[in-house]
């Protein structure tokens, strides 16, 4: 499963991403996770993305690129990939194909999450993030579902939610103005190449993982993992079976044997002991004079 989320800051890509790891066993890569991660490491990739994280400008092409092909190298993407928010343009979405093509892997799908402006608006406003394993919640649609689901991973407290600096309001109107000027003519452009699914992705978090698995042709639920149980193989088991029922010849009723017999002459039954009666003494030559002398 090679695929990407597209849809305006809000509409629930990164929810339907971590939904979609579980069910697919495939990382998601979210470029806007890696860039987090540079600028908390205060490197100067991680300055220069600051810088446009927080005016609301896309980080330059090549450097988000480069960062996705280092990405896609690592083991756990050799069986798939979910990248959510990438590509941003049409000059990243030519590149990225053009890398696709060259490591073999080229996209099996794009899905179009399609959600009201107004409703985004409220969407970002009750998103939060963990500052420890960096999974997004958001208090008014998608708050944690079990008990399980409040412990981070990383740390075995519960999470740490904070809200992004990018997620307030005179942010994130300029992130739609910037997703409506860039990002939308992606939709021709996947489009074009048979690639593009579209779904309504307002309403409960459930319904909208219904639509996308139903869009990517998923099962409605994910597979149950059944334990595996040792079996003799198939030749092993086809020669138990031959020494339990006495057939295939003399190898295989010499099997069934103890050694003690094995190792002596074969005896084969006689007719009376194979239909399950006692032989009976008076009959043969000898048995015939016995019988008369009594």
């Amino acid at each position: 499963m090679r695929i990407v989320l597209l849809g305006a800051p809000g509409s629930g890509k990164g929810t339907q991403a971590q939904r979609l790891v579980e069910r697919g066993r495939v990382p998601q890569i979210s470029t806007g996770d890696l860039l987090r991660a540079a600028v908390a490491s205060g490197s100067e990739l991680g300055l220069q993305a600051r810088e446009a994280m927080e005016s609301g400008r896309l980080v330059d092409d090549s450097l988000v690129l480069g960062m996705i092909r280092e990405r896609l190298g690592e083991a756990d993407a050799r069986r798939g990939f979910i990248l959510d928010g990438f590509p941003r343009n049409l000059a990243q979405a030519h590149a990225l194909e053009r890398l696709l093509a060259a490591l073999g892997k080229p996209l099996d799908g794009v899905v179009q999450l399609e959600v009201d402006s107004a409703e985004l608006v409220r969407r970002i406003s009750g998103r939060r993030t963990c500052a420890d394993c960096g999974r997004v919640f958001n208090v008014l649609t998608a708050p944690p579902r079990t008990a399980a689901e409040t412990i981070c991973p990383k740390t075995g407290a519960r999470h740490r939610l904070v809200q992004r600096p990018d997620d307030n309001e005179a942010t994130v109107a300029e992130r739609l103005r910037v997703y409506d000027e860039k990002t939308h003519p992606l939709i021709d452009f996947y489009r074009a190449r048979g690639l593009l699914r579209v779904i309504d992705a307002e309403g409960g978090v459930d319904e909208v993982t219904r639509r996308l698995a139903q869009a990517l042709r998923l099962p409605a639920k994910a597979p149950r993992r059944e334990p595996v149980r040792s079996r003799p193989s198939g030749r092993t088991a086809h020669k138990s079976r031959r020494g339990v029922r006495g057939g295939g010849g003399a190898k295989g009723a010499a099997r069934a044997k103890p050694a003690t017999l094995r190792a002596g002459k074969s005896r084969s039954p006689s007719r009376a002991a194979r239909r399950g009666r006692r032989p009976n003494p008076g009959r043969g030559a000898r048995g015939g004079a016995r019988g008369r002398r009594r």
